[in-house]
């Protein structure tokens, strides 16, 4: 069957129209305009969105609550369209620190896992070292606010204009696990479900305290800056450590993983990665896991029920979150009522 040229033509131009009518042209960067789009209650707007394809878009958002121009992307559901009459269950999903909003999309599956689900995966930028935190500022607050920007802006933004539904979970690695396990706790009924991999659990800890103290100047960065000076500001400390809040997590299903010894695991091949990603991956993993042995200790002698997975060997990389992905997607999926596609 031959078409012609015209034919051929009159298709792709329907084609285009089409995607220009849904408002999704791939590559495109797109200006949202103020009347096209509505802004958070404190004026987060959300200034461009960029789509990759017919169901991945990148949305640049001027947040007053970090300060800056932010970035999220977004994987939105088959069928789903900015004008449905439906929302859809949403997975927030946390980077972790010295990575960007990217660092899911990069490191594992969690596209492929999202395309047969009716869920939208919305992975927002958590910045280098934000702490998942409105930040103490040696008390005076004011920017960055990240738990501000992740938990009020970015929900609103979201289910005003991309038909996100208030059926959320909270997914994170890293400092992001802190960041979804401590949101979960600080903000109640916000998520029905909260995973950690490898996130620091007991921040609060005097010794992770100042391990942290130390990672801030390595960093050159002000290690007071996030949640005050140790000794001094520790109820903000334990304000927002998910030790310390783990009572507030009665309700919500959770999953908990970390490797615990700081030994290669199965996943791990120190022959071939560099020396220092080696030593950072080994002692990361040793003390996020020993965080993750209190954190769920207490759980247990508050009599509060969770999915753990304290693995022992293994570094701090995403060769183990892959694999815990695969084994929490499901539970998280049915904790949410979402639908296979």
């Amino acid at each position: 069957m031959r078409c012609s040229s015209r034919a051929l033509r009159r298709l792709a131009g329907g084609a285009l129209s089409l995607l220009l009518t849904a408002g999704v042209l791939p590559g495109v960067a797109r200006p949202a305009a103020a009347e096209q789009t509505v802004p958070a209650d404190d004026g987060a707007r959300i200034k461009t969105e960029t789509w990759i394809d017919s169901r991945t878009v990148d949305l640049t958002v001027a947040t007053p609550a970090v300060g800056d121009d932010e970035m999220i992307r977004v994987i939105v559901p088959q069928g789903w369209s900015r004008t449905a009459s439906r929302t859809w269950p949403v997975v927030y999903a946390y980077q972790g620190g010295n990575d960007d909003y990217l660092s899911w999309v990069k490191g594992s599956q969690i596209s492929d896992l999202a395309s047969q689900w009716g869920v939208l995966v919305v992975m927002p930028a958590g910045g280098k070292g934000g702490g998942f935190s409105d930040w103490w500022n040696y008390g005076r607050g004011g920017t960055p606010k990240w738990e501000t920007f992740h938990t009020t802006e970015v929900l609103q933004l979201l289910e005003r204009n991309y038909r996100a539904g208030t059926r959320r979970a909270a997914l994170g690695v890293s400092s992001g696990g802190q960041g979804a396990i401590a949101y979960a706790a600080r903000h109640r009924g916000m998520f029905a479900y909260a995973a950690s991999f490898s996130g620091l659990l007991h921040s609060s800890s005097p010794p992770i305290q100042w391990t942290l103290m130390l990672q801030g100047v390595t960093f050159d960065s002000d290690p007071f800056a996030v949640w005050g000076v140790p000794g001094f500001d520790d109820a903000n400390w334990k304000a927002h450590d998910p030790y310390e809040l783990a009572d507030k997590l009665r309700g919500t299903q959770l999953y908990i993983s970390s490797g615990t010894t700081g030994l290669p695991g199965p996943l791990d091949d120190p022959s071939k990665t560099p020396l220092d990603s080696n030593i950072y991956g080994a002692t990361g993993e040793l003390i996020v896991g020993s965080t993750a042995k209190d954190f769920v200790a207490r759980l247990q002698r508050l009599g509060i029920p969770a999915t753990t997975h304290l693995y022992g060997d293994g570094w701090h990389n995403w060769n183990y979150w892959r694999r815990e992905l695969t084994t929490e997607w499901p539970l998280m999926m049915q904790a949410l009522g979402a639908e296979k596609v």
